[in-house]
């Protein structure tokens, strides 16, 4: 691990994500109450994508978001879901071999520039090395007026919740990754969390990054957050 917590380099979160693959989607449920699918819905939402559509979906993992868009874009629109973990993206084409997974990093997406009507992340923005040059990318490859949608968990401030989330994901989580076998990713969670830019903050990365009519909506109580912009 690098110097700050809940950091890594990019080869250790490979190395770490090649590793849960296989308790990847299990821990999802557990960790969300099965509630993970319902968040991912609302980001196909905010991607303002439909039938015909072409659409990234950057860090896909398993590619449960993937799976969401393809249904938005359906019958005639196209999927590319790339990540950078070789086990997940196996896993991904074993749930839906009809989509199109792909070997990409997120922070040199091997696809020319205003090529997508959206680009949408799905809990992995917080794990990209850099941030502001990964949400730049996703910004290069959206045509002019497409969307980039970011779908993150977020650190809640009000009370009870936040007592809650504390409990949860810095106690229970870690505890329940033991028993599943990989305590390291489970702890990596809550401190990457913590360390990761608010929701206003995260506005002014994705500002930054060229991104406009920037938005986000809280939801599960404030513990998840999914922010939008437009490609001006």
């Amino acid at each position: 691990m690098s110097g700050a917590p809940g950091t890594l380099e990019a080869a250790q979160v490979r190395a770490m994500f090649d590793r849960i693959a296989g308790l990847y989607d299990g821990m999802n449920t557990v960790m969300t109450a099965g509630l993970h699918h319902r968040w991912r819905e609302r980001a196909v939402e905010l991607a303002r994508v439909g039938p015909g559509s072409r659409v990234i979906d950057v860090a896909t993992g398993t590619g449960d978001l993937a799976i969401a868009l393809a249904r938005a874009v359906a019958p005639n629109g196209e999927v590319v879901a790339c990540d950078f973990s070789e086990q997940m993206l196996a896993r991904g084409r074993a749930k839906a071999p009809g989509l199109r997974f792909e070997w990409a990093d997120a922070l040199s997406l091997p696809y020319a520039g205003d090529s997508f009507d959206a680009a949408t992340v799905g809990f992995g923005v917080r794990n990209f090395s850099d941030l502001r040059r990964g949400i730049e990318e996703m910004v290069r490859v959206v045509r002019p007026g497409g969307r980039v949608v970011i779908l993150e968990i977020t650190r809640p401030t009000r009370q009870p919740l936040a007592s809650f989330y504390r409990t949860w994901f810095d106690r229970v989580v870690p505890a329940v990754g033991r028993v599943a076998g990989d305590s390291a990713a489970y702890s990596y969670l809550p401190s990457s969390v913590a360390r990761f830019p608010g929701p206003r903050e995260l506005a002014g990365v994705m500002e930054a990054a060229g991104l406009r009519s920037i938005s986000y909506v809280l939801t599960a109580g404030g513990i998840i957050a999914i922010h939008s912009g437009e490609v001006p």
